[in-house]
C-alpha cells in the first residue's frame, strides 16, 4: 500500500503559504549556465533541443519541465546539476517551442503528448544508458506518467519515476486556476502563451491567429480556441479527459512517486491518486503538508525534490 501521507520535508519559516512557496523559488533561486546541447530531428519534421550534463556514467535521469518551462528553469537545471553531483548523467529536454527557438510545424506541445517523451528515451536508449530514470515536472509529470501508463511493455533500460506537483485531473485543475484568489498563476501563463501565439501566428497565419487574444480570460478559453484544434482534439473537454494522466495511473507498471503537496495552489482534490495508490503494487503518492506548486524550498543550494528524487530512484536502481 505505497500511500505516504507523511514526509520529510520541512519549509523554511519565511515561506508561509502555498502561494510564497511556489513563487519565491521561481523568482529567487538563480543556477549558473551547463549544458551541453544537441538537437534531434522527429519524423514529423519538427525537432526537440536537448541539454546535457553527461561524462559518460551508465545511469541517465530524463528530466521534463512544465508548462511553459524549459530546461533553464530553476528546478531542472537544479536536478540536473544534484544527478550529475551524484554519479548520473543527466537531460533535460525542451517541449516543441521552448528551447528559445520556434519549433518548425503549427502544433506545439501539451500534457498528453508522450510521442516527444519517446523520441527522446528512445534516443537515450540508443546511448547504452544501462539505467534511465525519469523525473517530471508539474505538465511534464503529466506526459511521465501517462507515457509510463500508456505502455504495455516497457523499455528494460527505464527502472523508475518520481514526479512532482502533477495535475493528474487537467479539467480540474483548469477550473481551479479560473479562481480570482489563483488568477495570477493564469494570467501569467497567459501572458507567455500570447506571446508565442502572435509568433506562430506570423509563421502560420492560415491556421493561427492572434486576433482578440485579449479576449481570452481562462485556460478553458485558450483550450478550445488552440491546443484542441492544433493537437486533434475536438474541443478543451475531450483534451481534459484524453490528455489527463489520471487515466493513465493504474497501468504503470515500474516503481513511480507521485508527489503532490496538499497546499499546492494549482491541485485540486481530483488531482490526489489515493485510491490507486492504496492498493497499486507500482504507484507511491506522497502528500507533504507543505512544497506549494514545484516549489519545496529547503533555503540551501538543493531543493527538497532533488534530495527526494534521487533517495527514491536510487533506493529502487539498487534494487534491480
Amino acid at each position: 500500500m505505497p500511500l505516504i501521507p507523511s514526509s520529510t520535508y520541512r519549509a523554511p519559516f519565511y515561506l508561509f503559504n502555498g502561494h510564497v512557496e511556489t513563487i519565491i523559488p521561481s523568482i529567487f533561486r538563480q543556477l549558473p549556465g551547463i549544458y551541453d546541447r544537441e538537437r534531434i530531428d522527429l519524423p514529423d519534421g519538427d525537432f526537440l533541443d536537448l541539454d546535457w550534463l553527461a561524462i559518460g556514467n551508465d545511469k541517465l535521469v530524463i528530466i521534463s519541465h512544465g508548462l511553459e518551462g524549459n530546461s533553464e528553469r530553476h528546478y531542472a537545471k537544479g536536478m540536473a546539476t544534484y544527478f550529475h553531483r551524484h554519479g548520473w548523467d543527466a537531460v533535460a529536454w525542451n517541449c516543441r517551442g521552448c528551447s528559445g527557438e520556434m519549433n518548425r510545424l503549427p502544433k506545439f506541445y501539451h500534457h498528453g503528448a508522450t510521442e516527444d517523451l519517446a523520441a527522446v528515451i528512445d534516443h537515450a536508449i540508443q546511448k547504452k544508458y544501462s539505467h534511465i530514470a525519469l523525473v517530471g515536472f508539474s505538465m511534464g509529470g503529466s506526459m511521465t506518467l501517462k507515457y509510463l501508463g500508456e505502455r504495455k511493455v516497457m523499455r528494460p533500460a527505464i527502472k523508475s519515476a518520481t514526479v512532482f506537483s502533477v495535475p493528474c485531473d487537467l479539467g480540474s485543475s483548469a477550473r481551479e486556476l479560473d479562481k480570482p484568489n489563483k488568477k495570477f498563476y493564469l494570467n501569467r501563463f497567459l501572458k507567455k502563451l500570447e506571446k508565442k501565439i502572435r509568433d506562430k501566428a506570423q509563421l502560420f497565419p492560415d491556421i493561427i491567429s492572434a486576433t482578440n487574444f485579449h479576449l481570452i480570460k481562462s485556460f478553458r478559453e485558450f483550450d478550445n480556441r488552440y491546443t484542441a484544434p492544433l493537437h486533434g482534439f475536438r474541443d478543451a473537454d475531450d483534451f481534459y479527459e484524453r490528455a489527463s494522466s489520471k487515466t493513465c495511473i493504474a497501468s504503470i507498471q515500474i516503481p513511480t512517486l507521485i508527489v503532490n503537496a496538499l497546499n499546492d495552489p494549482f491541485l485540486p482534490e481530483a488531482c490526489y491518486p489515493v485510491e490507486i495508490a492504496k492498493t497499486h503494487e507500482y504507484v507511491h503518492l506522497e502528500t507533504p503538508t507543505r512544497g506549494g506548486h514545484v516549489g519545496f524550498s529547503l533555503g540551501k543550494t538543493e531543493n527538497w525534490m532533488e534530495v527526494r528524487a534521487l533517495d527514491f530512484l536510487t533506493s529502487h536502481y539498487l534494487q534491480v
